[in-house]
């Protein structure tokens, strides 16, 4: 009799639920039963999460799984990162803010100022990026949001107590927001009182898979039965580099972020990193290595902005001469109001003259931009390279994977599986064997 799992994995743009069995090959099975949109909400306090929404969606989502399946071995809950929950106790403190908020442009800075940001690097390992939830805490410090606060919850650990009422704080997840040492994997105390959070947030974390517990009545009542409740490798790009067991080549997960890195024993922290931007983050067992880059965030604005449902790439981007690049990485581009405009602002000798031209230049600063990460991580490990995997939705777009072939000269193996779905499922499924 086969066993299903449930993923519930949300994306920043997207979240889906997806079961996930053994065939009688033993290959894993997946099959999205839900999906709705994530998107965040703009506000009187700019760019915030509808939590209670999202949670009704994966409420929604869960009673469908049971439709389908009536019994469900176990289901875990994967999010992006940096992103959490104030509680006081059992009530949220609302708003709940989106790491596209510019909020912390202000707050990054005065931390940098009192830490030093090479020295908050050299303890932490974590890139810099102002939406790092060190610096989101440290906003809410300062305008004292966090007098009442309890606790805090990163996104995946916040939907798993509203289902469980267990508060877990989990490590792949923790460890994207520049707060856990990647010697120790436990927060660093020093760090944290140097900057002068309140110490009573940072529970102890717990290492993936990790069995919390079954689900509430009033959720059994919901959704039309009980299952374990597992903690994954939370951190969205943490399980999708679970979904495929590399060890000879470079992992970029393809979604709305480009996460590209490979899988380390153990972090790296040096002046070649540190100069590169390249981050550490937990896996489990090991360290993923990476650098954050955008991703397709960028060509699903542009569509919506010309008003595009397809995803495909027009045969006339391929054929269009323009050759543009621009840095896709420029602060501009994090939640500008229009797109196609902040993308024009950066090429004012020779901007983009229509739809074709900006996917055009898009996928080339892409795969341009792809390339020189990929200089820097074979400098910093001093090892050569000879395939990069693809994973994720953006694995589907080939156009795009043969510019990075062009790019890059290495071999693109595109996996277009939901590969986050897939290692959040591996993981449950550890714990069940």
């Amino acid at each position: 009799m086969n066993k299903y799992y449930l993923a519930i994995d949300l994306g920043a743009s997207s979240g889906r639920h997806v079961i996930g069995y053994k065939n009688e090959n033993n290959e894993i099975i997946l099959e999205e039963i839900y999906r709705f949109k994530t998107e965040m909400d703009d506000s009187e306090f700019g760019l915030i999460w509808d939590i209670d929404r999202l949670n009704q969606e994966i409420i929604n989502g869960i009673r469908l799984a049971f439709i389908k399946c009536p019994s469900i071995e176990s289901l875990s809950i994967d999010t992006w990162g940096v992103d959490y929950v104030l509680m006081n106790k059992d009530k949220e403190i609302y708003p709940c803010f989106a790491y596209r908020n510019e909020r912390c442009l202000d707050a990054s800075k005065e931390v940098n100022n009192i830490v030093g940001f090479e020295n908050l690097y050299k303890a932490t390992g974590i890139q810099f990026a102002p939406f790092n939830s060190l610096y989101q805490l440290y906003d809410d410090m300062e305008k004292e949001r966090l007098k009442d606060a309890t606790d805090y919850l990163m996104m995946p650990s916040y939907f798993t107590y509203k289902l469980t009422g267990i508060k877990i704080h989990e490590y792949t997840n923790e460890s994207t927001g520049a707060l856990l040492s990647p010697i120790t994997k436990k927060y660093d105390n020093e760090l944290i009182n140097k900057v002068g959070l309140p110490s009573l947030l940072f529970k102890n974390t717990v290492n993936p898979p990790y069995f919390v517990g079954y689900l509430l009545p009033e959720i059994q009542k919901q959704v039309g039965g009980n299952t374990k409740v597992i903690m994954c490798a939370s951190h969205d790009t943490a399980s999708a580099f679970e979904s495929i067991d590399v060890k000879d080549g470079i992992i970029l997960s393809s979604g709305t972020w480009s996460l590209l890195g490979v899988k380390n024993k153990e972090p790296i922290i040096n002046e070649k990193s540190y100069l590169a931007n390249y981050t550490n983050e937990g896996g489990c067992g090991y360290i993923r290595f990476l650098k954050n880059i955008m991703g397709m965030y960028m060509f699903n604005r542009v569509k919506e902005e010309h008003g595009i449902n397809d995803s495909s790439v027009p045969k006339e981007v391929e054929q269009s001469t323009y050759n543009e690049i621009f840095d896709i990485n420029s602060p501009t581009l994090s939640a500008p109001k229009n797109m196609t405009n902040a993308i024009k602002d950066l090429l004012k000798h020779n901007p983009p003259k229509n739809y074709i031209e900006l996917l055009k230049t898009i996928f080339n600063s892409m795969a341009s931009s792809y390339k020189k990460a990929i200089e820097e991580l074979e400098s910093i490990t001093n090892k050569h390279y000879e395939k990069i995997y693809v994973v994720g939705g953006g694995a589907k777009n080939k156009y795009l994977n043969s510019l990075i072939k062009k790019y890059t000269n290495k071999e693109v193996v595109a996996l277009p599986i939901e590969a986050t779905s897939l290692g959040n499922i591996k993981l449950q499924m550890k714990v069940s064997d």
